[in-house]
């Protein structure tokens, strides 16, 4: 059977075996997971010289790099390893950025603002998934907000990701608070659709 058509523990398995092509494909699947966690946490005034996606490829490549230290048995330990390493790297590169005006040492700690947001991506919005768990949820659901329009994504981010009230999210994207709202719910009902699969 070939490796892509592996259950994601089969997968685990094997890179803890010593596959790097599993472990490749175990660790890119939780590339767009990683990207929307990281997102709110590159806020606006930063993103101009640091993508999250910088961050997360830079936190994937270290994951490969050190897999070996990987302590854990399943998915859920992987993910939190993953959500580490990823606020470890945002950390340094805020380091590395401190001319901003922005005090980022006065802010929570990056750990726990990435484990607020998973928790966040992980709640279900309208979807009825009855038996993924919350880890692999998040992961579909951020799978699926990739391929979503980037103004859906971005008003589902918003809302969801960084809890932004509609009038705040209309200010950002220079609409008007009706049309964030329709926005918003043909963004939800997309989602869902892409969530509940062909």
């Amino acid at each position: 059977m070939p490796t892509t058509e592996r259950s994601p523990e089969q997968l685990l398995a094997r890179a803890r075996s010593g596959d790097q092509q599993a472990l490749g494909e175990v660790l890119d699947a939780y590339r767009e997971y990683l990207r929307l966690l990281a997102r709110p946490r590159v806020g606006p005034e930063l993103r101009v010289r640091l993508d999250a996606s910088d961050v997360v490829q830079e936190t994937l490549m270290e994951a490969q790099r050190d897999f070996h230290q990987f302590a854990g048995n399943s998915e859920g330990e992987l993910a939190v390893w993953l959500r580490r390493i990823l606020a470890r790297n945002l950390a340094d590169q805020f380091k590395y950025h401190q001319s901003q005006k922005r005090d980022f040492g006065r802010e929570q700690p990056l750990e726990v603002l990435i484990e607020q947001a998973h928790e966040a991506l992980a709640a279900p919005l309208s979807t009825p998934s009855g038996h993924a768990s919350n880890r692999e949820q998040a992961v579909a659901l951020a799978n699926a907000m990739a391929r979503l329009p980037p103004d859906y994504r971005e008003v589902i981010t918003l809302r969801h990701l960084e809890g932004q009230s509609f009038d705040d999210i209309a200010a950002r994207m220079g609409r008007t608070d009706g049309a964030v709202r329709m926005l918003w719910l043909r963004a939800v009902e997309r989602l869902g659709g892409l969530m509940e699969g062909p």
